[in-house]
């Protein structure tokens, strides 16, 4: 049986000032976004120069924090926000709704395709390869912080977390770095490492994260303030699913079936 190290989660303490693992790997996540895109970038014909990305990522920064701390506040603890508005705040105590983020980086995606004159999926299409790996790199932070852990379990590698109780359980943290994070990402790469119609990478995204998302979703621990939505089984993190999977598989459609009318 495993036990979670209990990680400090302050990776750098200066006294006044102090850096946690969890800002580290939101830093991690840009950088990776920021590198991959340049990759993208320089593939011939992609319609993009290396000096765009970076404004990409800020704006798609901005999008995460925002969407992620709001939609957190909405959809999983807006009885707490109540009672303690600064909650929103302090981000640095976890509390990201990956959902929440998704909804942000659309936003910023629709307000950069405006300003520089793109079809919102030309952008889209863009930065979806450039999103799953930056969500890995956020699940190892709540490794790190020993938060969202899984259910009781008595497979191999199930893990006490001493904060919570004795009991085994799923590191779920893992399970979705791998299967939503990195998993996601190489099939991702690949696909959108051939011509497609427009529209159908971010249709693509939309179907496995919102898959991998609904599939981990059962190995994790539900939010001790919501617990199951519905049936006993049904999470708030596989009720936001839901539609993922289902507007990215109307995107993936709509998006083959324009390519061979124009064709």
């Amino acid at each position: 049986m495993l036990v979670h190290p209990q990680f400090d989660p302050v990776a750098i303490d200066l006294g006044p000032i102090q850096i946690h693992w969890y800002g580290i790997m939101y830093l991690v996540a840009f950088f990776l976004a920021w590198w991959l895109g340049r990759v993208r970038a320089r593939r011939p014909g992609s319609g993009w120069q290396e000096q765009e990305v970076g404004d990409l990522i800020y704006y798609g920064a901005l999008g995460v924090i925002l969407g992620g701390r709001i939609g957190y506040v909405l959809f999983y603890n807006f009885e707490l926000f109540l009672r303690d508005p600064l909650m929103i705040f302090r981000i640095w105590e976890g509390g990201m709704s990956f959902h929440g983020g998704l909804i942000g980086v659309i936003l910023a995606m629709a307000w950069f395709a405006r300003k520089t004159g793109r079809h919102f999926f030309q952008v889209s299409d863009f930065v979806a390869p450039l999103v799953p790996l930056g969500y890995a790199a956020g699940r190892l932070g709540n490794f790190i912080n020993g938060e969202l852990w899984g259910r009781p379990s008595d497979v191999p590698w199930a893990m006490v977390f001493p904060q919570v109780d004795q009991l085994a359980r799923h590191p779920s943290q893992l399970y979705q770095m791998g299967i939503g994070g990195i998993l996601v990402f190489l099939i991702l790469w690949w696909y959108s490492s051939k011509p497609r119609p427009m529209g159908a990478v971010s249709g693509m995204y939309l179907v496995l994260a919102g898959s991998a998302r609904f599939f981990n979703e059962f190995f994790r621990e539900p939010d001790p303030q919501l617990g199951y939505i519905a049936f006993d089984w049904l999470t708030m993190g596989q009720l936001l699913s839901l539609p993922m999977i289902l507007a990215g598989a109307g995107l993936l459609l709509w998006a083959h079936r324009r390519a061979v009318k124009e064709s």
